[in-house]
């Protein structure tokens, strides 16, 4: 691999993609997407940064975490994804590309609010269907702040209910939880999903090491926070790693089909085989 090539690896690239991009278009250079913005794309190149247009109609249309193809000072295709974070889009009618490639969700929570369940069954059940793995990152525990629940049998619970999945708590504030979190992420690819004011700008910030992104104030009648991440943007993280911050992405929303939301709701779907109400008594 060429001494360019190397500086792609921090950014996910692997063998797996060198031989997609070899059996894909002859002479290419990989890029990945680092910001989209309509008509042009701000590329991660081997060795360099370029922002380019798009000046060719590609399908599918590229998103940020996509790996293209380069060649000629154009993006001339889109390298088949491995995972794909969507929603529907503001008229309801059709569907928006959010971050591709990504391997884990992190479905942020505040403890300064009730942790909803139904938020994290949801959450799990989108990133599984987009191919990603779900990371739970309970936020804002703080000693001196006013919680709704204790953190760690809050933590208690999540793990109760599902099994299997990572649960974090931390406190950017105290530095709680980051450096586990942290090497959880590892070298992955990782998004963040989670209600408005649940901290995940923090949490960015924090993985970051640097104010990259707004935080906003939390309301004090409902703990709902304003949206302060504008653009999706992927950022190179210290140490390893790759992380996609998305504008205002919440779990209501987004597109789930059948397969992610089987997995995350195996229980309801034995009860639906015998009878169609899931609190239903009757015998027989």
């Amino acid at each position: 691999m060429s001494a360019s090539l190397e500086s792609l690896i921090p950014l996910g690239w692997d063998p797996a993609w060198a031989k997609t991009l070899a059996t894909s278009i002859h002479g290419a250079e990989p890029g990945r997407v680092l910001q989209h913005h309509g008509v042009a794309l701000v590329l991660a190149l081997p060795g360099r940064t370029e922002t380019v247009m798009l000046t060719l109609r590609l399908e599918p249309q590229p998103t940020v975490g996509d790996w293209v193809a380069f060649k000629d000072g154009e993006a001339v295709a889109v390298l088949p994804r491995r995972s794909l974070l969507r929603r529907r889009n503001a008229h309801g009618d059709g569907e928006q590309q959010l971050a591709a490639n990504i391997d884990k969700v992190l479905l942020v929570c505040g403890l300064d609010r009730p942790v909803k369940d139904g938020r994290i069954q949801r959450g799990t059940a989108i990133s599984r269907d987009a191919g990603a793995e779900p990371v739970v990152v309970l936020t804002k525990a703080s000693r001196d702040s006013d919680v709704e629940v204790d953190p760690q049998r809050a933590a208690n619970e999540v793990r109760a209910a599902h099994p299997g999945i990572d649960v974090i708590v931390t406190s950017v504030k105290e530095g709680i939880g980051i450096d586990e979190l942290r090497s959880i992420i590892g070298n992955d690819t990782v998004t963040l999903l989670g209600e408005s004011g649940a901290g995940k700008s923090s949490i960015v910030n924090a993985l970051l090491g640097d104010d990259v992104v707004e935080t906003g104030d939390v309301r004090e009648g409902d703990s709902k926070g304003r949206h302060t991440t504008t653009t999706r943007e992927l950022h190179l993280l210290p140490g390893g790693g790759v992380l996609i911050d998305t504008p205002g992405i919440r779990a209501v929303g987004l597109v789930a089909d059948n397969d992610g939301v089987a997995e995350t709701f195996a229980d309801v779907d034995d009860i639906a085989s015998t009878c169609r109400f899931a609190d239903c008594q009757h015998e027989g």
